[in-house]
């Protein structure tokens, strides 16, 4: 069975930081490159990052010096190493395969106080 199974959302502290994980199962993994999506409540689901099976890693713009992908192709697993967390990082983040075009069922992150 294909599917993407995300982990380590939770509700942290502005500032703080959180480490998702999204583990891929049914040998997908290695040919897809791999990516993080957001979804905040009332707004689309937005882009995060991707890294490819070699680890070239591409960001939007925003996050770029506080949110770190990898990938370990040994463990079919991508992370997202989030850090200086903010309040408007609230959001649902998903994990996406793009080759097969599947996606995660997501994990919630809140950033409060």
């Amino acid at each position: 069975q294909v599917q993407l199974v995300e982990s380590g959302g939770g509700l942290v502290q502005p500032g703080g930081s959180l480490r998702l994980s999204c583990a891929a199962s049914g040998r997908i993994f290695n040919r897809n490159i791999m990516g993080w999506y957001r979804q905040a409540p009332g707004k689309e689901r937005e882009f995060v990052a991707r890294i490819t099976y070699g680890g070239i890693a591409n960001y939007d713009d925003s996050l770029k010096g506080r949110f770190t992908i990898s990938r370990d192709n040994a463990k079919d697993t991508v992370y997202l190493q989030m850090n200086s967390l903010k309040n408007e990082d609230t959001a649902v983040y998903y994990c996406h395969a793009l080759q097969d075009g599947i996606w995660g069922q997501g994990t919630q992150v809140t950033v409060s106080s």
